[in-house]
């Protein structure tokens, strides 16, 4: 996993996310008190399709193989999951926050829906923010779903778990959209 996955606290990368948090205005002590993990940025991706708006959106081999097999068996299930959001980075991260900030809203309300750059579980190519037709995306509505009905079913054989269930131990909101795979373990098989 070295390969695919570069460390995102060196002394220099520290100090980065550091002076970005501090022009974001997000506390120094982010994510301590809720053990919130530090992510690393995924290096080694591939294209697994675009998503809602055409924007291409890339994976890690791995989770990107195990993606494309979920969504065939959902298919073969007559139920169609789409990619509303794959690999971020640390800057695409602090962007979104960005948008919302000149937009008026709170840090700290952005916070609750959006974690800090290098937070983001997005930045290690193995999340996925999933979407249904019918469903408004990222919205708590997908949990009524056929699709997250077949998630909560299947998705763990292909390696997926939902990352943000209700009442989860970072005080992220409830995201039945999010789902991730974990990493690897050595000598794992892709599924085909």
């Amino acid at each position: 996993m070295a390969a695919i996955l570069k460390p995102l606290y060196g002394t220099i990368a520290s100090r980065m996310l550091r002076e970005l948090h501090a022009e974001l205005g997000i506390a120094d002590d982010y994510g301590r008190a809720t053990d919130q993990p530090v992510f690393y940025e995924a290096i080694e991706m591939v294209d697994v399709g675009p998503n809602l708006v055409g924007r291409m959106q890339k994976l890690t081999p791995d989770t990107g193989d195990s993606w494309h097999s979920m969504v065939a068996a959902a298919v073969a299930d007559e139920i169609s999951l789409m990619i509303v959001s794959g690999f971020r980075s640390i800057e695409y991260q602090a962007a979104l926050i960005r948008k919302k900030i000149e937009a008026g809203q709170r840090i700290a309300d952005i916070l609750e829906v959006n974690t800090a750059p290098g937070y983001s579980e997005h930045h290690t190519g193995r999340a996925v923010d999933i979407a249904t037709p019918g469903s408004r995306p990222l919205t708590e509505d997908f949990e009524t779903t056929d699709a997250f009905r077949w998630l909560q079913a299947e998705a763990a054989g292909f390696g997926f778990a939902m990352t943000y269930p209700r009442d989860n131990r970072w005080g992220i909101i409830y995201e039945p959209w999010h789902w991730s795979t974990k990493e690897p373990k050595k000598g794992r098989k892709n599924r085909t």
